[in-house]
């Protein structure tokens, strides 16, 4: 078992509807000692490939990203959830519905910051039906950037979106998979 399986099961709780909140320590509260020993662990298994950007989605990804990006010694960009007034000129937009709020957003990262010279790791949270990073991988392939791979800090396995990502063929690496989750509490991760 490792440092973040022991955490979910010492500090996780579960909701009913395959709820897991974690927000003592991934992403509301975070625990920086707990992040760096993911990135780690992430950097263990993507240190043979040549990574030039890290690549996530506004909000929650942002944390453990950002140790990640200092873990590799690449720029960290994320997608943003509406258009600002400081993204400026071209981007590159793409759809993605949210399991947890129930919604369809468009997230957009500047061309500035994306491009074909690009290397990419991709860098979420959670992982559950996969929806959040087919939208970030539908803006690699648009920047004709090369996808290097994905880390997950938590993957609900069970709800198959891991599966679907990896049957494509990317290398996905999830430094937590939950194979089971009951409303009771129960959690059992993937061995």
């Amino acid at each position: 078992m490792n440092v973040v399986e022991e955490r979910i099961l010492k500090d996780g709780k579960v909701y009913p509807g395959h709820i897991l909140k974690v927000d003592g320590f991934l992403n509301h509260r975070i625990d920086v000692k707990l992040l760096m020993e993911m990135a780690d662990l992430v950097y263990e298994h993507f240190k043979d490939k040549e990574i030039t950007k890290i690549l996530t989605i506004e909000a929650s990804g942002i944390a453990i990203a950002t140790i990640i990006a200092q873990r590799f010694g690449v720029p960290l960009v994320f997608a943003k959830k509406s258009k600002t007034k400081n993204i400026a000129g071209d981007v590159y937009t793409s759809k993605v519905e949210s399991y947890t709020h129930g919604t369809v957003y468009d997230i957009i990262v500047s061309r500035e910051y994306l491009d074909s010279s690009d290397k990419v790791l991709l860098v979420d949270d959670f992982l559950a039906m996969g929806n959040a990073l087919m939208g970030l991988m539908k803006l690699v392939e648009d920047a004709d950037a090369s996808l290097t791979g994905i880390a997950i800090a938590i993957e609900k396995g069970f709800q198959g979106g891991g599966d679907k990502i990896r049957e494509m063929g990317a290398d996905l690496y999830s430094v937590a998979v939950i194979d089971e989750m009951t409303d009771d509490g129960k959690i059992i991760f993937r061995k």
